[in-house]
């Protein structure tokens, strides 16, 4: 009776959590990673970087070879940050899909409602070589 509850309990959890996961697109093992940090200039407000963020999000559905979509703010408590506040990683399948964003009109578009509110920007494309 106890190991009938244990695994009803663990199905339930198991459905539960498999219908809270958003959609993804597939991706490939050996996937190009595009990493963006922004600092915003002082005079940028929480409205504004929220519409900022929110224009970044719609990416990856104006562009399909976006395969991944993540952000979040800066939360290290080792004050490295150099005033990089935003992080964003898009993940690509390959050099060649992340050529093909970057001229995209779309990111060229988004490009112009961020910049005049950049302070600074970092970008740093990597494939994952760990083994």
């Amino acid at each position: 009776m106890k190991y009938l509850l244990v695994s009803l309990l663990t199905v339930l959890t198991l459905t539960t959590y498999a219908g809270t996961e958003p959609p993804r697109k597939p991706m490939k093992a050996k996937a190009l990673q595009h990493v963006v940090l922004f600092k915003f200039k002082p005079e940028t407000t929480p409205e504004k970087v929220a519409e900022i963020v929110a224009a970044f999000e719609a990416l990856p559905s104006k562009i399909k070879e976006i395969k991944g979509f993540q952000w979040g703010t800066n939360n290290s408590p080792e004050k490295l940050d150099k005033g990089l506040t935003h992080a964003f990683i898009l993940t690509f399948d390959n050099e060649k899909d992340r050529d093909t964003y970057l001229p995209h009109p779309a990111h060229k578009a988004f490009g112009s409602v961020v910049g005049p509110w950049l302070a600074d920007v970092t970008v740093v494309d990597f494939t994952n070589q760990a083994k």
